[in-house]
């Protein structure tokens, strides 16, 4: 029996992926253990894995991100980073980039102390990693001990050519991309990341690695072994890193299927749904469901220019969404906001989505086969944004220019089934997922000698 141990940061939309991989390998006979913060640990015993407590990150997002318990400079930057966003994508990526040294190369010495220390408790064959927990891969780098590498965004958070750089989207959507001299500003500040972050990482395996190799560029480094992107394979993807085997999931959602909707959530779904007419969710993630203003306009747009009723993932907003002018009129027959909605057993139920081009939430569309309209803000969202469009999944529209007619429009031509690629794309991506994924890690991952 192979034992394997799962590195997660304190994300809820990194950990809840993983946990659905890491029970899937314990189907398939592997002894599986979930590293993580203390917060983490209900999720572990719900995927009927074991616990261990590590921490690979100062920052925390368990849920609501404007919700969970940050220090002050955290709390800070998450700020910062959401005021940001209202200035658009260059500047969003670029406060983004200046913020990553302390987001993703936290306290390399400590994470390298905890996770020998983990080892010597557990004894894993193998560990499977989050590629943005830099500070626990160049720990095992250091540490010589075998790992996979799980890619939770877009599949070019890998580079893999020189001059591919982390930050920088591989693509954008036609209606959101940057001017030529913001473009040169973006490749600027990633190209000193990168250079930086090598630096850091190189120091780092010298000092506590001296006879490994050292890494050739920070954002490169990965498993030998196995790559697993949560992602389809879409033929125009950049390539993936050389050497290691590459595993396109295309989705991890639960094996078993999702929950039933409890009673509470079934009414809601009857309400809104009587006489026929379509829902549409509308969610925008666990940071930018702070951009109530984005929320309120696009669910104004759907209650007038369509047929559909609405629900609203709003976190720590709902108020800000119930008593926005723009709803003031709502018919509650057809509204209902929350702070969470259990998305994923939701999906079956719905017509189309509204969601900022999440990884999770693009995948999760794409397996129940429902269109999107997408309004990225971030990161790799422009990504997802382009492949959505481009695949034929759905339509993008810049959140930051967004009005009633606009999304109205938009989401009445996807309920008219412009959306063609989705039904297809879907179909072949469902066979994959957890399952395959696991089988192909316990076939291509060595044993631990």
């Amino acid at each position: 029996m192979a034992r394997v141990a799962v590195i997660s940061p304190p994300f809820h939309s990194h950990a809840r992926p993983l946990a659905v991989l890491g029970a899937s390998l314990a189907r398939h006979g592997a002894r599986v253990d979930f590293a993580c913060t203390r917060a983490f640990n209900d999720l572990a015993t719900r995927s009927g894995l074991g616990f261990v407590e590590l921490a690979v990150t100062r920052n925390a997002n368990h849920g609501v991100a404007e919700t969970t318990r940050q220090d002050h400079s955290e709390a800070q930057r998450l700020r910062e980073f959401l005021d940001a966003t209202f200035d658009g994508p260059t500047a969003t990526l670029l406060t983004q980039a200046r913020h990553r040294s302390d987001d993703m190369l936290a306290e390399p010495d400590r994470v390298l102390r905890d996770l020998a220390a983990l080892d010597a408790q557990l004894h894993p064959d193998w560990y499977l990693v989050d590629q943005l927990s830099y500070s626990a891969t160049l720990a095992l780098h250091c540490l010589g001990l075998p790992y996979a590498t799980f890619c939770p965004g877009h599949p070019s958070y890998l580079p893999a050519s020189p001059d591919a750089h982390f930050g920088l989207p591989y693509a954008w959507p036609d209606i959101l991309r940057p001017a030529p001299a913001d473009l040169d500003r973006l490749r600027a500040a990633v190209a000193a990341n990168d250079a930086a972050f090598t630096a850091a990482f190189k120091a780092t395996a010298r000092h506590h690695a001296p006879g490994r190799p050292e890494p050739d560029r920070a954002f490169t480094l990965c498993s030998p072994h196995v790559v697993v992107f949560n992602y389809p394979r879409l033929p125009w993807l950049p390539p993936a890193p050389s050497g290691p085997k590459a595993l396109y999931a295309g989705h991890l959602l639960p094996h078993d299927g999702h929950e039933p909707l409890d009673d509470c959530w079934q009414a809601v779904l009857a309400r809104l749904t009587a006489g026929g007419r379509p829902l549409v969710l509308v969610a925008l993630g666990t940071f930018l469901s702070a951009r109530h203003d984005v929320l309120a306009t696009a669910t104004a747009g759907i209650l007038r220019h369509t047929p559909a009723s609405v629900i609203v993932a709003a976190g720590n907003r709902v108020t800000d969404v119930t008593s926005h002018p723009l709803l003031h009129d709502a018919a509650p027959e057809r509204l209902h906001v929350a702070p969470a909605i259990p998305q994923q057993e939701l999906l079956p139920h719905a017509a189309v989505m509204v969601h900022h081009g999440g990884n999770n939430s693009f995948t999760e569309c794409l397996h129940a086969g429902v269109p999107a309209l997408v309004l990225p803000f971030s990161s790799d969202q422009f990504a997802i944004a382009h492949d959505a469009e481009r695949a034929a999944l759905g339509h993008c529209l810049d959140p930051n220019t967004l009005t009633p007619e606009s999304a109205g429009s938009a989401i009445a031509d996807l309920l008219a089934g412009q959306a063609r690629g989705t039904a297809g794309l879907s179909m072949r991506v469902r066979p994959r997922g957890p399952d395959w994924t696991a089988a192909a890690l316990l076939t291509h991952m060595p044993a631990r000698r």
